[in-house]
């Protein structure tokens, strides 16, 4: 059996390419968070990149199930090992905003953000990012940054969604997207003013009715990543939770 390719670059080309110590090419897995979580007790270091042609079992949050089909888009997960844990609060909404200005170039509109994880094109959703960690005893020990990204439109799936533009290159997008993610992967403290502007520009939710986490208006994010929505009975933030919007584009 011939040595695996990923649109005609071996595994040892993608590394040197994409500047990661270690990288790992895989045609079917179910996840390759779970691959990521393997080679993180087995003690990989920090960059160390996994993509798949097609994932069985690729998830999303709450357990959502995320379709990963073979060439239909590039499906991957980073390896870090951030020193403060405390980055870990603000990875999603970090790694949005450097994945939303990367594919900007790729995408067939601006793209834009729903809180917490997910980036849209128009009414459909083009991306999603799933941050899980692995902690021993009161230490993080790493975090597998996962992310989705539709090259093709998915068949037989009756929920919006949006695609890169057509003849999209994924090596070249890989070669902007990865030291993006790992930059915006080393910021720490709360989110700057530059940072929360830069949300509010892209943020398709703020003004808009929400039913989850609360029945109110979507205010936008504080510093800290939050989730702030407007009710009834007063302002309210979130930490937590999936954002429901009362008319879905």
């Amino acid at each position: 059996m011939g040595e695996l390719l990923y649109d005609g670059r071996s595994a040892g080309d993608l590394r040197s390419l994409l500047g990661v110590p270690r990288l790992e090419l895989h045609d079917v897995v179910t996840s390759t968070l779970d691959v990521a979580h393997m080679l993180g007790a087995e003690g990989a270091p920090a960059g160390t990149l996994i993509l798949a042609e097609q994932q069985t079992a690729g998830r999303g949050r709450a357990g959502r199930r995320w379709e990963s089909r073979s060439g239909g888009g590039i499906w991957l997960t980073l390896l870090e090992r951030p020193e403060n844990p405390a980055v870990v609060e603000l990875l999603s909404i970090r790694l949005g905003l450097a994945a939303a200005r990367v594919l900007d170039g790729w995408a067939t509109d601006v793209v834009r953000l729903k809180w917490p994880n997910d980036l849209y094109v128009g009414g459909g959703k083009l991306a999603g990012i799933l941050v899980e960690t692995r902690w021993r005893d009161q230490r993080l020990d790493w975090a597998a940054l996962g992310m989705g990204i539709n090259a093709a439109m998915p068949s037989g799936i009756d929920r919006a969604v949006a695609a890169l533009r057509p003849g999209s290159e994924r090596v070249a997008l890989l070669a902007a997207l990865i030291p993006a993610l790992r930059e915006a992967a080393a910021r720490s403290g709360s989110l700057d003013g530059r940072e929360l502007e830069a949300y509010t520009a892209r943020d398709m939710a703020r003004g808009r009715r929400c039913t989850e986490p609360v029945s109110g208006v979507v205010q936008g994010i504080d510093a800290r990543g939050s989730l702030l929505v407007s009710t009834a009975t007063g302002d309210l933030s979130f930490r937590s939770g999936s954002l429901v919007l009362e008319e879905e584009p």
